[in-house]
């Protein structure tokens, strides 16, 4: 418990020092999305007898916090490996696997929250409509440590910066566009929305979005996403565990 708690406290010390850095930042992308989606595109559209923005405002929460927690984790762990060396500093270190991932993973999932909180508090000054329950957060919650989870298992798979960028390309970023973000899936052909069903950031779209309606779909969705997690975790740590007996 003292090694989990001294990894998270390292990482607030981190977030304190550059508090500015990481909330401008954590606010721009949404923000243009807002403004666009908001003030441009959303005034003249309705999706399901909705005004566009009510739809579109859990999906920019949804994707800016899977992009935050995953690229808090993935980037510093794919850094600390090959660049400043500083990962077999806790290979060594009296520092069980198992902690130091469900630290680094915690961490990455608490930015994304931060970011995601901002969102709300920027979106109370448009007509949003949202349900703001336990049900809505913890979908958040649950998305947050999903890609923070993956963030860390991409981090300690892949060798070089360059091919975490293209990880990014290839995998975060058409999950940000195609997962019933900022468009619902009912016109896509049927072996794509298919596809799409199944990845972790539709079930966080589709439960924000019905946080306050059917439990049965709620249910789901989180089921899914605490799946995705748990496979994730389990991969990051045995990964890990394999680097550390090799070494």
């Amino acid at each position: 418990m003292r090694s989990y708690l001294a990894i998270l406290w390292q990482e607030f010390v981190l977030f304190k020092r550059k508090f500015r850095s990481i909330t401008l930042g954590a606010m721009i992308s949404p923000v243009l999305y807002l403004i666009a989606f908001g003030w441009g595109l959303g005034g003249g559209m309705t999706v399901g007898g909705h005004n566009y923005l009510q739809f579109v405002i859990p999906g920019i929460v949804a994707l800016t916090t899977m992009m935050v927690s995953f690229s808090t984790v993935g980037n510093a762990v794919n850094l600390s490996r090959i660049y400043d060396k500083t990962f077999e500093e806790f290979m060594v270190a009296p520092v069980k696997m198992t902690v130091y991932a469900a630290g680094k993973i915690s961490a990455g999932a608490l930015r994304g929250l931060y970011s995601g909180v901002l969102i709300l508090l920027i979106a109370l000054f448009f007509p949003t409509g949202l349900k703001l329950n336990a049900l809505f957060f913890l979908i958040l919650i649950l998305n947050c440590l999903v890609f923070a989870a993956l963030g860390f298992t991409a981090g300690v798979l892949i060798d070089s910066h360059a091919d975490m960028a293209k990880f990014t390309n290839f995998v975060i970023t058409p999950m940000a566009f195609l997962c019933g973000t900022f468009f619902p899936l009912e016109k896509m052909p049927w072996l794509i929305k298919a596809f799409i069903g199944l990845l972790p950031l539709t079930h966080t779209s589709q439960g924000l979005r019905n946080s306050g309606g059917h439990l049965g779909m709620l249910g789901l969705n989180v089921v899914v996403l605490a799946l995705y997690f748990v496979v994730l975790f389990v991969v990051g740590v045995r990964t890990c565990t394999k680097a550390e007996a090799i070494g």
